[in-house]
């Protein structure tokens, strides 16, 4: 089901103190990637990316790690991260509560292989203990290094050529995956399957011996979390609409009056003064004022409002910025703002 989208803009005024015109920056929401369903509240949490003790797969990621050149419980630690970064995400945001299980635990492969899907029993389970309508894991997560890779190659090529002085790779690259999926046991059905991918690269300078950064894995990690719960989450577009905060002649001291308004958002006493100005024999002042009146009609909400306005001030005024103004008002109707 799809949430509703609530139209709320929030407006900044951006001053240029030698010019006639302001700006205001209008923020407008746009729908998250993904729809979760209107029930969910809680959605709990869990790490299903580490293999269970003693478990064969357990003992392949240690040898995977020792290949790959991965520092041994590194991916531990940061699957957690990962974790972390969802919770930051959500913070202060209108979002459902992310809860974890305090005395469950999932096993997976422990690798950057993809699991199959938990049963539906299972889900229910977690999702009851903590009396969530969903369930978000964490199925796998992995990171590797081409250190150990490199380092090896070189160490090889100088025996084999015996050149001692075969240079050492100049970069590191780093490779971190995480995937995710989104249970909905009501009618279970997966509302969402999301694989994150992280590369970064560092600069060695020719050191064999190089460590990467020690918050080089663990800040990919958390972006990695904070990326994944975004698709949730409703996001934003800004568009900037220039406005006039100054006249001329014996009503230029009106305009600045109404702009005062503006500035502390009172928007609605601007509008009567503006709206008086409309109807100014000045014509220069007549577009002007209709103008602001379409930018403050929008900043209210009132998109047919503004639209009126906006062709009000280039069909009646000649006013230029009402022209693109009434294309740009037409074009936010055509897709739905």
């Amino acid at each position: 089901m799809k949430h509703p989208l609530f139209l709320i803009i929030t407006a900044t005024i951006i001053l240029s103190s030698c010019s006639r015109y302001g700006s205001v920056s209008l923020n407008y929401p746009l729908n998250p990637k993904v729809i979760i369903p209107n029930d969910v509240r809680t959605i709990a949490m869990v790490n299903r990316s580490l293999a269970a003790p003693n478990s064969k797969a357990k003992l392949k990621n240690v040898l995977e790690a020792i290949y790959t050149g991965e520092v041994g419980g590194s991916d531990k630690h940061a699957s957690e991260e990962c974790l972390k970064g969802v919770f930051e995400e959500v913070r202060g945001r209108r979002a459902p509560q992310i809860v974890i299980p305090g005395n469950m635990k999932v096993f997976g492969t422990g690798t950057r292989e993809i699991p199959t899907p938990l049963s539906w029993q299972s889900v229910q389970t977690l999702c009851d203990s903590t009396g969530a309508q969903a369930l978000l894991c964490l199925e796998s997560f992995d990171s590797n290094t081409d250190a150990l890779a490199n380092t090896a190659v070189n160490v090889i090529g100088n025996l084999i050529t015996q050149r001692p002085n075969n240079p050492l790779p100049n970069h590191v690259n780093m490779n971190v995956i995480s995937y995710w999926r989104l249970y909905y046991p009501k009618n279970k059905s997966i509302v969402d399957q999301y694989q994150c991918n992280r590369h970064a690269s560092f600069e060695t300078n020719g050191i064999g011996a190089f460590v990467l950064p020690p918050d080089a894995l663990p800040n990919a990690a958390f972006s990695s979390g904070r990326e994944y719960i975004s698709r949730l989450l409703p996001d934003y577009y800004t568009v900037t609409r220039r406005m006039y905060k100054r006249g001329v002649g014996a009503e230029a001291w009106e305009f600045k009056r109404a702009f005062r308004r503006a500035e502390t958002a009172n928007w609605k006493d601007a509008a009567l003064i503006w709206e008086k100005l409309a109807n100014s024999p000045n014509r220069i002042n007549a577009g002007r004022a209709c103008l602001n009146l379409a930018v403050t009609n929008e900043v209210l909400g009132n998109t047919e409002e503004a639209l009126i306005w906006a062709r009000r001030s280039y069909e009646d005024y000649g006013n230029k910025l009402g022209r693109d103004y009434t294309n740009i008002l037409l074009e936010r109707k055509r897709i739905g703002y």
